[in-house]
């Protein structure tokens, strides 16, 4: 990813340098596992990881550059670094790398870089619940309008609109989670998979010392299903990232303005309208979420390989996991601190809730003469005439409000009082199950 959009701690596990030292530290782990069952000497292994671990430590742009040489030359990149390691082994560098193939080192590589990044991304998703946890219990009872459609439908609650997207946030850290179990999965057993030159054992001692479990049946490579789910969990979170975004724009337009981006002191909006406060963040959100997403089709494509292998799937994921999961990473951040620093305006909030001349409370108005013995469809008919009388005429001379129209209704005098009228048109009915959700939601 471009540096905009790169945060220094995921940019660092897609680096070269960390790319090496796990491909160093699974052929070292891999030699010591063949000592302790006899098949290479253990003073090998000793001097291999001894001198290994020293260049390795001190790899920098130059060594990068000297593989990159080495490989210009064999067209082989686990060839390059394996020819750099033996310039600083030596003799023992012959047992190195013995009965293993490129995609042992490359796929188990690969599982832990992802895991690297999963565990990011999970510290990421705890940021994001945090400021939405903290959000909502400080907007728990704060009155706004719930839309469908777009629309104006109900009174509901702006913290139970955050509580909603927290949930979201809380399945998707699951998802995750088993995510990253699957995809931290080592593969070490050579030449189509059959261990002819390489004892399971050594496979079962490098996945324990590096955190992973044993793919059952690698065929020489770790079967992409694993990496396709992985990359579509991470696309539903992209996803869930967006929804809030567009929850935040539609909130911030002009029209509406019940809450808004934090606006910083010397920040301009647009280079030619001062006045302009736009929804930058969160329209940025919404266009890093897209490219999140654009991983995934490739990750499911790449499941059909050929026989026990081939490599249509490599150039595809040296590209999408960095990308997404450095993308990811920047977008989660960027959210958490959006919504910490939200700005919340509840008395606007209020006003649009009251704009419309009280018909928002149509559906409670509809029950109160269902109560008093009118039927459904008749009640329907007296709600409906008269919020559609209220509604096109608000703002006019000659227009009243709903409970205005619902009074000089001669189907609703008499039928029920204008206390019960006021009871149904109470938004704060809309709040009285709010300790019942959020118990639901916040019982961690």
């Amino acid at each position: 990813m471009i540096p905009r959009y790169t945060r220094p701690q995921a940019a660092a596990i897609w680096s070269p340098e960390n790319r090496y030292r796990i491909w160093f530290e699974i052929e070292a782990l891999a030699c010591e596992g063949m000592a302790s069952i006899g098949a290479i000497p253990a003073e090998a292994a000793a001097v291999i990881r001894e001198r290994g671990d020293a260049k390795l430590a001190a790899i920098g742009p130059a060594d990068v550059e000297r593989i990159d040489e080495i490989e210009r030359e064999t067209r082989h990149d686990v060839i390059a670094f394996l020819t750099w390691l033996a310039e600083a082994v030596g003799p023992e560098s012959r047992f190195v790398h013995q009965g293993l193939t490129s995609s042992d080192v490359l796929d188990t590589c690969l599982a832990v870089q992802l895991t690297q990044a999963a565990d990011l991304l999970l510290a990421d998703l705890d940021g994001v619940l945090a400021a939405l946890k903290k959000r909502a219990l400080e907007h728990k009872h704060t009155l706004t309008i719930g839309r469908s459609h777009g629309i104006h439908a109900e009174p509901t609650s702006f913290g139970l609109k955050l509580a909603g997207h927290y949930a979201e946030f809380r399945r998707n850290r699951a998802r995750l989670e088993i995510a990253r179990r699957e995809i931290a999965t080592c593969a070490i057993s050579g030449a189509v998979g059959t261990f002819a030159h390489v004892d399971p054992a050594v496979e079962t001692y490098v996945a324990a010392k590096l955190g992973l479990a044993v793919e059952p049946v690698s065929t020489q490579i770790v079967p992409r299903d694993r990496h396709a789910a992985f990359f579509a969990t991470l696309g539903v979170i992209a996803s869930g990232i967006e929804r809030l975004a567009t929850e935040v724009r539609h909130l911030q337009r002009s029209e509406v303005r019940e809450a808004e981006e934090f606006f910083h002191a010397g920040q301009k909006g647009s280079s030619a309208m001062p006045h302009k406060r736009n929804p930058v963040l969160s329209e940025n959100l919404s266009g890093l979420a897209r490219l999140v997403r654009s991983a995934v089709i490739p990750a499911m494509e790449n499941v059909a390989l050929w026989h026990e292998r081939d490599i249509s799937h490599s150039s595809v994921e040296r590209g999408i996991g960095p990308d997404a999961t450095v993308t990811l990473d920047f977008a989660l951040s960027r959210l958490a601190g959006m919504i910490d620093k939200l700005t919340i305006y509840p008395e606007q909030m209020l006003a649009n809730l009251e704009s419309l001349g009280g018909v928002v409370h149509s559906g409670e108005v509809l029950l109160a003469l269902t109560k008093a013995g009118i039927l459904r469809e008749d009640a329907y008919k007296i709600v409906q005439r008269n919020a559609m009388a209220t509604w096109t005429k608000l703002g006019k001379q000659d227009g009243r409000d709903f409970r205005a129209n619902l009074l000089a209704d001669p189907e609703v005098a008499g039928r029920i009082s204008a206390e019960v009228i006021d009871a149904a048109m109470d938004s704060r009915l809309h709040l009285a199950q709010l300790d019942v959700i959020f118990d639901r939601v916040f019982q961690d």
